[in-house]
């Protein structure tokens, strides 16, 4: 049974939930379509492989090959602009660690002082949502500062308020979520988040804190996976608060290493199905280099 709607709390700009679509998410402003993939490239040690080029990649659309027109390597990234999104639970079993935590949270953001903006997404009962340019650092960390931790956890309505904001921004697209618990008090289920999950175009870093969980932990734990699988992003799962910061580190390695890579795909239908893309190194560096990326797209719908 689908829980009574909780209360959503969204900045004005922000997209409406109603109006998230899947129609034309993947189209850079340049009057092309181009399939755009952030993708993640890391060694046995989980450390990002840098200095690959285009050529170095193979792009499969449902089996097709497809030539790469548009890459950006980890060394150019400030030509492609970032967006940087936090998912922060404040519900009240995070009353014991909640200072540490966004202590945790704002030191990994200090770490994109080139990022086109940040959108802070605070959760319990409600979802209250603020996006802040660069120049507003010092109101995101007041902000993070003075969330008061209370209330269930609203986990899915958070995810689609973030997904719904972020539609219309163009470049890469990141999000983590911090959470140390499992949803209670959405109105959106499980099915419909990764419905939109798989239609985004955002990476998705979770971290999960639930420590002395017990047998919970483990469906917990496979949630989580499946959002960091399906949007080419890895979720990390500290058992004990100590590991949050350098787990935090960890992923903005990640972030500052990746590549965004674009084609104009062979099939130019707009029949909103869903594409399958595999993208491969066509030289490994080594047999246990792994790549991250979104598994498809689904292509615009008819005009």
């Amino acid at each position: 049974m689908r829980r009574p709607r909780q209360s959503v709390i969204v900045a004005a700009a922000f997209v409406g939930l109603s109006s998230l679509s899947v129609d034309g998410q993947f189209r850079y402003r340049t009057g092309i379509d181009v399939a755009g993939f952030t993708v993640t490239v890391v060694d046995r040690a989980g450390e990002p492989v840098q200095n690959l080029e285009a050529d170095d990649f193979e792009v499969k659309e449902d089996g097709t090959p497809q030539s790469v027109s548009y890459f950006s390597t980890s060394a150019a990234q400030d030509t492609v602009p970032l967006h940087i999104g936090l998912l922060f639970d404040i519900s009240e079993s995070m009353q014991r660690d909640l200072t540490f935590s966004r202590n945790a949270a704002m030191k990994f953001l200090n770490t994109f002082p080139k990022a086109e903006d940040f959108t802070l997404v605070e959760f319990s009962d409600e979802v209250r949502a603020a996006r802040f340019s660069q120049s507003e650092f010092p109101r995101l960390v007041e902000r993070i500062r003075n969330g008061k931790a209370k209330g269930r956890t609203s986990l899915y309505d958070a995810a689609t308020v973030y997904l719904g904001s972020a539609f219309d921004q163009t470049g890469r697209k990141v999000l983590v979520i911090y959470t140390d618990g499992d949803d209670t008090a959405s109105s959106r289920s499980w099915d419909e988040t990764l419905h939109t999950l798989r239609a985004s175009d955002v990476t998705v870093y979770p971290v999960g804190f639930f420590a002395g969980r017990g047998s919970p932990r483990l469906m917990l734990q496979s949630r989580l996976n499946e959002i960091a699988r399906l949007t080419g992003g890895r979720a990390v799962f500290p058992d004990s608060m100590k590991e949050l910061e350098p787990m935090y580190e960890s992923i903005a390695r990640e972030i500052h290493g990746q590549y965004l890579l674009g084609y104009v795909p062979t099939n130019a239908l707009r029949d909103g199905k869903w594409r399958k893309v595999e993208i491969k190194l066509k030289r490994p560096p080594s047999p246990r280099v792994q790549i991250r990326t979104r598994e498809g797209y689904f292509a615009p719908g008819p005009n």
